[in-house]
């Protein structure tokens, strides 16, 4: 122990996940959010609002949209599934940012865990998991408002729910990944900041070709490979670029996951 100061000792953890027991991360949020589960309730209620608007109003002044091959839809159709992808993105978002930052920072939940035989894999695996089925808890209640208002299409909507879940999963991970190097709470300005333009131009209400010359600019947005698997699954359409969305999310998602790998271990260090 020489060369290092008395009461300084510290036991950093691996740079493995050590993923053991990440379902008592889910389960203890389940036992939270039991309790209040009207914040989960009301998250996807903002893109419901806007399909509302949609299908009463500015539909009837947009009208049918042309997917192009001769198919036209109409507009609140054309939109509802991104809207559903959205829906995905916020729950998933919502509780891999503020929530997790008040975790680790204030309430040092995650310090009390370590106590335990949890490991930091554990911890952030658990997190993820957690902020991605509330994503799809999202995608689901909106897929089920879609069919009681008769936008849900056929029951191909159903194939939507694992396209949410790759949304889910992204938006979980990058959120996550992005909160580890929050300072205070200041810096969750920028949360809203770069998830309203991403919820605005990423063909959620005009198609691609609407773009223009920055067309381009719309395939840098995570959810707008989303809204195309949604909008796929929706329509009952199947294509050889949908592979090529659903391997973005799944890159961003390994990618981001390995970052909140290293700062998680990083910052838990005991």
């Amino acid at each position: 122990m020489s060369g290092i100061p008395a009461g300084t000792l510290r036991v950093a953890p691996t740079l493995g996940w050590g993923v053991h027991r990440p379902q008592r991360l889910v389960e203890r949020s389940a036992m939270v959010y039991r309790r209040t589960w009207i914040i989960v309730v009301s998250g996807f209620v903002e893109p419901l609002l806007y399909l509302m608007s949609v299908r009463l109003g500015l539909g009837d002044l947009v009208g049918d949209v042309d997917l192009g091959n001769g198919r036209q839809v109409s507009y609140a159709s054309f939109v509802a599934p991104a809207l559903m992808a959205a829906a995905a993105m916020n729950g998933a978002i919502y509780d891999a940012t503020m929530n997790v930052y008040f975790k680790l920072k204030y309430a040092k939940t995650y310090d009390t865990m370590l106590a335990t035989p949890l490991e930091v894999g554990d911890v952030a695996v658990g997190e993820i998991a957690w902020a991605v089925l509330r994503g799809v808890l999202y995608a689901a209640a909106f897929a089920l408002a879609l069919g009681v208002s008769g936008l849900g299409g056929s029951w191909w909507i159903l194939a939507a729910i694992p396209a949410c879940l790759l949304v889910s999963a992204a938006f979980a991970t990058l959120g996550m990944a992005a909160t580890t190097y929050m300072r205070s709470w200041t810096d969750f300005e920028w949360v809203g900041a770069i998830t309203m333009p991403i919820f605005l131009f990423s063909a959620t209400f005009f198609p691609t070709s609407s773009y223009g010359s920055v067309a381009w600019v719309v395939n840098l947005s995570p959810l707008y490979h989303g809204v195309e698997l949604v909008r796929a699954a929706h329509a009952g359409r199947f294509d050889a670029t949908l592979p090529i969305h659903a391997g973005v999310l799944i890159g961003l998602t390994i990618l981001a996951g390995i970052v909140v790998q290293r700062r998680m271990a990083r910052l838990l260090v005991i």
